[in-house]
């Protein structure tokens, strides 16, 4: 297609005489800003902290599956996976009608979640454009839709009061000077030129940037293959800044990310925040500006088979999880070649505009929580408030761990108007709730406090008989993928599939001795046999994981014991030693329990 093209300016140029031309305008540099003019950048999209991610494009056609068979992966990674030749996969264009677009529901159906952007793939990785591009005809202009779906997303975005962005991929199949080509369609036929590839993209930037209004943030990706370069993402970053200097722009631009994980390495990486992917950092991370972007099921792209759909309860504690962390929630879904969103993520969008239509004070516009760890819940904050996500409802009172602040008024955010009596203690704050939870998902409990948040991290300690608990929800994970995961039978350390990544627990002892050490763990049939050691100090014990049935099929195994020789604090630490079937264990506890006689 860009070959005809060529062919057809060039007879143009022979045919026509020449004629002025309007050189295109200069570029401008990204301006200077000062810390404060960043954060004013920022700010919309700090107060946001919920926003959907469009995955849409030509793979929705074969939604999964090429010529007759099941492709594996993402949908959107058909033409890659499948390996089809961009001959074959260009036809998709003429098939591309998705006459149940219908812009003005999609906004709706953000709003009503509770949602504040829309991220849209204006091109993903197959090259093909979802607006109106002179730079090619590989775009929706030439479907036999023929409407510029941007625009028509972006005007009714603004109606609904919801921020429009564009992801668009770095990486492109289809473009015959981008490198490096697919060993699978090397395409001869032209010399591949990477300069003119460069010259595309920032054309078709230029137009996504300047034709549709003001625009939220440009969402790169595709940045990972070796012909793209540290280099390569400044000048972007600069050329971008220097066509709008109110953008913000992910990390993805440059070479900075750091995996899966998605925060930004040191160094002078361009980006304005880091993009963890289908997961969720351990900890808060103070200062740093992240977006996690997940899937609701197991793709991006629509695909027919993909019926893996998380709970709204999973999605609602996920969103209370980021905002407790500090970063913002980009949540997927995958249109139909129709131009539908899928019911099911419908419903779930729904139960969370719900959730959201009572709570969301206690998402917009805050920041991470005060307290390293909440064994009930999540916490998040703003000046003179601390708003309590209650996961595990109590039957008795609800105890806020160290927290010294003077409470002023506590109350619930589904029943304002009832007073809720806090009780400052040794340990924290006692706060006398109600026998029902307000909502089962997640329940929200203020608390007016006097000044900035104070806490003592009390930690673990023995109990009175002597024996230490270690539950999953008090460990701090270090490391890449493991993190703590709760509902559906889940209390644990999950997603343990890197086996450098540790977790640990710091304690306090006063009756010292030799201890048992049990460690409480599931696993799926097929994914047994790591081993792995339970340390404090020099002294270790090992296990190795065997299958217990299911991930959420618990058991308790003695392991051996160790000598805590003396009053004091102390940490323990879990690192596996050999992972042989691609994980290590769901990890719900370590227990220490005191031998019975000592034989010191």
């Amino acid at each position: 297609m860009f070959a005809k093209r060529l062919a057809w300016l060039v007879a143009l140029a022979v045919l026509v005489p020449p004629v002025a031309v309007c050189a295109a305008p200069p570029e401008r540099a990204a301006p200077q800003e000062t810390k404060a003019q960043r954060d004013q950048r920022m700010a919309w999209w700090r107060e946001a902290r919920f926003g959907m991610f469009v995955h849409w494009g030509l793979y929705a056609i074969p939604a999964g599956q090429w010529k007759g068979k099941k492709i594996g992966g993402a949908g959107e990674w058909i033409m890659n996976t499948a390996k089809i030749p961009v001959r074959e996969y260009e036809p998709l264009q003429k098939q591309f009608n998705p006459v149940k677009f219908d812009a003005r529901q999609w906004a709706s159906i953000a709003k009503g979640a509770g949602m504040k952007y829309i991220v849209i793939t204006s091109k993903h990785h197959d090259g093909f454009c979802l607006f109106d591009s002179k730079r090619t005809d590989y775009d929706v202009m030439g479907t036999p839709f023929r409407r510029d779906i941007m625009k028509e997303l972006a005007d009714a975005c603004r109606q609904e009061g919801l921020r429009i962005c564009w992801y668009h991929s770095i990486m492109d199949w289809h473009h015959p000077d981008y490198l490096p080509r697919r060993p699978w369609d090397p395409r001869p036929e032209r010399v591949p030129d990477f300069n003119r590839y460069l010259d595309h993209l920032k054309g078709q930037l230029r137009e996504l940037t300047t034709n549709y209004g003001k625009i939220g943030v440009l969402w790169f990706d595709g940045e990972w293959e070796n012909t793209w370069t540290h280099e390569h993402g400044k000048m972007l970053y600069q050329y971008v800044r220097g066509l709008d200097p109110d953008i913000i722009i992910n990390n993805r631009v440059d070479k900075g990310r750091q995996g899966m994980a998605g925060l930004t390495a040191k160094g002078d990486f361009a980006g304005d925040f880091g993009t963890p992917e289908q997961e969720i950092p351990a900890t808060g991370l103070p200062g740093v500006d992240w977006e996690s972007c997940m899937t609701m099921n197991d793709t991006w792209g629509f695909k027919t088979e993909d019926h893996n759909w998380k709970s709204a309860e999973t999605l609602v504690r996920n969103l209370i999880d980021i905002a407790s962390k500090g970063g913002n929630y980009l949540l997927n879904v995958g249109p139909t070649a129709e131009g539908l969103i899928p019911e099911p993520s419908v419903e779930r969008l729904a139960r969370m505009g719900r959730w959201m239509h009572v709570n969301g004070e206690s998402i917009y516009g805050t920041s991470a929580s005060p307290f390293q760890r909440l064994a009930w819940g999540r916490a998040t904050q703003k000046p003179g408030k601390i708003y309590l996500h209650v996961f595990d409802w109590p039957k008795g009172p609800l105890v806020v761990p160290g927290l010294k602040n003077k409470v002023t008024k506590a109350f619930l955010l589904a029943d304002r108007d009832r007073a809720l009596e806090a009780t400052p203690r040794d340990d924290g704050v006692s706060i006398q709730l109600p026998e029902q939870a307000p909502d089962k998902i997640a329940s929200v409990v203020v608390l007016e406090i006097v000044g900035k948040p104070e806490v003592a991290n009390p930690g673990l300690a023995q109990a009175a008989d002597g024996s230490i608990t270690l539950p999953a929800a008090e460990a701090v994970v270090h490391g890449q993928t493991a993190r703590y995961e709760s509902g559906h039978g889940k209390d644990n350390i999950g997603f343990w599939t890197n086996p450098k990544d540790q977790v640990s627990w710091e304690f306090a002892v006063k009756k010292p001795g030799a201890f048992q050490v049990f460690v409480t763990y599931a696993c799926e049939q097929g994914a047994g046999g790591s081993t792995f050691t339970v340390a404090v100090g020099d002294q270790k014990v090992s296990g190795k994981v065997e299958e217990t049935g299911s991930w959420t099929q618990f058991v308790e195994k003695r392991l051996g014991e160790l000598r805590l020789p003396g009053a004091g604090r102390f940490t323990l630490t879990v690192a596996p030693e050999n992972m042989p079937r691609g994980a290590v264990m769901n990890l719900k506890a370590v227990t220490l329990k005191p031998r019975s006689r000592d034989p010191r």
